[in-house]
């Protein structure tokens, strides 16, 4: 006699138990600080910021004699003033003059130590690092009398020559450190395939590594341009002709003992700042990109 099996039923589905709620990220107390809170202290800063150059260009563009807090009518007899009856297109011609100059020097001299610091490894390596560094602690007052009787001897005094010597020579520590850190951020091994290409060592550099030292050259070149403008001291001490003179100095020549033209001043200041705003406007990128790579070794 054949019996039948009964049919085996199928396990129930085993039960699955919901996962506990995942605790929220803990907020800290500034990302839900309201938005009055945040700009409420930029826009304090930004007015106390702003006032200065408001004041800078309210002396002027108002008439001489006026006491209006708004420039109207507005008048270029102070810019005029400045620009042709005190020289001021002279100095302005001799400061870019010193910038560019001292620009591209820093910028070569900085990329050659730079890559040998970076590339190199020789027995002086590191007291020489320290010794770029403590110069950043020497003020360049105290350089003043010795640079003066080296330039007497080398007849360079009331050249723009001295104070494009002077500033390069000043600007180069800090420049061929962060050039040099820049470098150690590049691959080496990126160097090391283009030799196996057939390149030389200099057509690598060029081929291969400098074109990735943009941010890098455009803040240390920047950085010696900015300094150079706006430097007083080298200029007032080398350069006694009026026609060699640049801004800064050309600035100092508008307040006298007993007197101070506001208004030529305030233009003069405007004149000088111009570039300055320009550069950075146009190089802002290119300058916090630079100065963070070059600051540490990634």
């Amino acid at each position: 006699m054949i019996t039948k099996e009964a049919p085996v039923a199928a396990p129930a589905p085993a039960r699955t138990t919901p996962e506990p709620p995942r605790p929220n990220k803990k907020r800290r107390a500034w990302d839900e600080a309201p938005r009055w809170q945040i700009y409420l202290p930029l826009g304090i800063y930004l007015v106390f910021t702003l006032i200065p150059f408001y004041w800078i260009l309210l002396f002027a563009l108002r008439p001489a004699g006026s006491s209006s807090l708004i420039p109207w009518p507005m008048t270029t007899v102070h810019f005029e003033k400045v620009w042709t009856d005190r020289s001021f297109g002279t100095f302005f011609y001799n400061s870019v003059l010193v910038g560019v100059a001292t620009l591209i020097m820093t910028t070569l001299v900085a990329l050659a130590g730079g890559y040998a610091l970076a590339r190199f490894d020789f027995k002086i390596k590191r007291a020489f690092m320290l010794a770029l560094l403590c110069s950043q602690f020497v003020p360049g007052a105290l350089l003043l009398v010795p640079l003066f009787e080296i330039f007497a001897e080398l007849q360079m005094i009331n050249s723009l020559g001295s104070v494009i010597i002077a500033e390069t020579v000043f600007q180069l520590p800090l420049s061929i450190i962060l050039i040099s850190n820049f470098i150690k951020n590049v691959p080496y091994s990126l160097e090391e395939a283009a030799w196996v290409d057939g390149c030389n060592r200099f057509k690598a550099f060029r081929v291969v590594v400098l074109p990735l030292l943009r941010p890098g050259l455009i803040a240390v070149g920047s950085f010696a341009f900015v300094h150079s403008w706006n430097h007083f001291l080298f200029a007032l001490m080398f350069l006694n002709n009026q026609e060699k003179q640049t801004i800064p100095v050309g600035l100092n020549t508008l307040m006298s003992a007993d007197s101070v033209d506001l208004g030529a001043l305030a233009a003069g200041g405007i004149i000088a700042a111009v570039p300055v705003v320009i550069v950075f406007a146009f190089i802002q990128k290119w300058l916090i990109t630079g100065f963070s790579a070059g600051a540490v070794k990634g």
